[in-house]
């Protein structure tokens, strides 16, 4: 079974919140705060280590008790249950979404065609445990019978978002492997990574569902071919299979390609790309980080997997989350949302969360086959504070759009340098308080008169000194970066996606769209091949004789 089809425009929580939204539009979140003292203790929830305070939105508790109308609405509560059970609510590929499974717990039973996947889930991680041990202590060795001091990650999309930002985020944590990731197929990319590399040492992790891929195929040859050229060290073929690992289903593509049938790592297609990173495609996380971190990192996102599955809608973060983000998206007409964590080791968070959220809810048709009548995917973007600061704040504050903002901080620092963190987190607490309140002209004429500023100058220069405030943000504040608290972080995100998905009535884990730029890639590389240029429109037909001419 999977999701019943609601079209949230035609429920009556809907069209209340469309009144509601005409009353509320013009509101001053400042305005609200001086009314209310007890606002942030209103609209704030605390969770194991987090605190999430949503209160600086311009939200009242009708608001949230209309968004919660509609969440019932539309069956919100059922659709949850059929998710974690394994229904095939991913109805265009007749699939079980359960990523959620790869982090459960080794008691409980999750079926699939009637059989409980769990057993085969452990079996593979007790794999990855074991095969990650091995390397990291050494046991486990090249064809010269060096250990490995590199891991190159071979893969695209979720196969290389997802671990990349977490191997980033959790440096901190890491063992004396160096770990390397390769997704784009540009020749040169991979030519700056493989010229820093000696092939006695290197571990290749090739991760590919089908092993068809094309930017991850070409890479992995490419690759191969520099391993055994003599330029380079004295590989032979049968050398690949102590040096190439697969994570696939394709049996038989990977150990054509050379690689020990003993090592690869099984994946399932109830497994979408972007949420891969909690299964086999998260041995490179394991390699670099050890298996017990990895293995924390998926405790942590099944504990947001239960407060997510058990808790009231009006605590529940990825909740409350996702149905701000609607009355965003779908009342003030804000078309992006901004992610800016304030820890250089979430640089990679945005670019991971792009994929997850607009590969997911980039739809336009409903779960009926028919074209949506209102907006779908926000646009997702963001950079650490404070480097965002001096970069496109200006926007946030001054500019003419409306761009909701998730701020995502830490109490305590990794390294424990109190003078940085404390500067840190500063700007962390400044930011969403200047976007609360702005600047009046009363507070610019008093800056103006301190600085000695009056007359035509003070005339001139009072309009570019005004923030209007009353941009809306939202405060996840954390302990502690660890890989518990990444996990349940990157599983609340997930959670916001299904929660919209919903709502807008929408399939979120299939990705259409992602597969007519292959099918058209590999026509025109074709012409290219050849030098016969096929039928195209005429921009395309020039363009390639211009790139075949050179």
């Amino acid at each position: 079974m999977g999701l019943q089809n609601t079209n949230p425009t035609t429920t009556v929580a809907w069209r209340k919140l469309q009144n509601h939204f005409s009353q509320m539009q013009n509101n001053s979140i400042k305005e609200m705060f001086e009314n209310d003292a007890s606002r942030a203790n209103n609209f704030h929830i605390k969770w194991n280590d987090f605190l999430v305070d949503y209160s600086k939105n311009n939200i009242n508790q009708e608001t949230i008790d209309l968004l919660l109308e509609l969440a019932q609405e539309v069956n919100l509560k059922e659709a949850i249950a059929k998710y974690f059970q394994g229904d095939l609510i991913n109805q265009t590929e007749n699939r079980a979404v359960l990523h959620t499974a790869l982090r459960s717990s080794k008691d409980k039973t999750i079926l699939v065609d009637g059989k409980n996947v769990i057993p085969e889930i452990f079996e593979v991680k007790n794999k990855i445990e074991l095969f990650s041990n091995e390397v990291i202590s050494g046991e486990r060795k090249g064809y010269t019978g060096k250990p490995f001091t590199d891991v190159v990650n071979i893969g695209i999309g979720g196969s290389d978002l997802g671990p990349a930002m977490v191997v980033e985020a959790l440096q901190y944590y890491s063992n004396h492997l160096k770990v390397h990731f390769v997704s784009n197929v540009d020749g040169d990319h991979i030519n700056e990574i493989i010229k820093k590399l000696n092939p006695e040492t290197t571990l290749f992790v090739i991760v590919s569902k089908t092993f068809t891929t094309q930017e991850t195929l070409t890479n992995s040859e490419t690759i191969r071919t520099w391993f055994l050229s003599r330029k380079f060290g004295t590989a032979k073929q049968e050398d690949v299979a102590k040096h190439f690992v697969a994570v696939s289903t394709n049996i038989q593509k990977v150990t054509d390609f050379g690689i020990d049938s003993n090592n690869i790592f099984p994946m399932w297609d109830w497994v979408g790309g972007r949420f891969s990173l909690w299964s086999a495609v998260g041995l490179t996380i394991s390699l670099a980080v050890g298996f017990e971190n990895f293995d924390d990192l998926l405790k942590g996102a099944n504990q947001m997997d239960e407060h997510f599955s058990e808790t009231k809608f009006d605590q529940n973060i990825p909740v409350v989350l996702a149905l701000l983000s609607i009355w965003y998206n779908n009342f003030f007409g804000a078309e992006s949302e901004a992610l800016i964590p304030y820890t250089q080791y979430l640089q990679k968070l945005a670019p991971y969360l792009q994929q997850g959220i607009m590969e997911s809810n980039g739809k336009s048709i409903d779960r009926d086959g028919k074209m949506v009548n209102y907006q779908t995917g926000t646009i997702i973007w963001g950079e650490p504070g404070t480097n965002s600061q001096h970069a496109f704040f200006q926007l946030i504050h001054q500019g003419t759009k409306l761009i909701p903002t998730d701020f995502i901080g830490y109490v305590k620092p990794l390294y424990g340098n109190k003078d940085h963190h404390d500067k840190l987190m500063s700007n962390f607490f400044a930011q969403t308080e200047a976007l609360l309140n702005g600047k009046s002209e009363e507070q610019v004429m008093e800056e103006f008169e301190k600085q000695g500023i009056s007359g035509e100058k003070a005339k001139f220069l009072k309009p570019f000194k005004v923030f209007t405030g009353n941009k809306p943000t939202n405060t996840i504040l954390v302990d502690k970066l660890t890989p518990k608290s990444l996990g349940s972080l990157i599983a609340l995100y997930e959670h916001k996606i299904f929660v919209q998905g919903v709502i807008w009535n929408i399939f979120s884990y299939d990705q259409w769209g992602v597969e007519l730029g292959k099918q058209l890639a590999n026509s025109i590389l074709e012409d290219i091949n050849t030098s016969e240029i096929k039928k195209h429109d005429s921009s395309t037909t020039f363009l390639l004789k211009h790139f075949l001419a050179k």
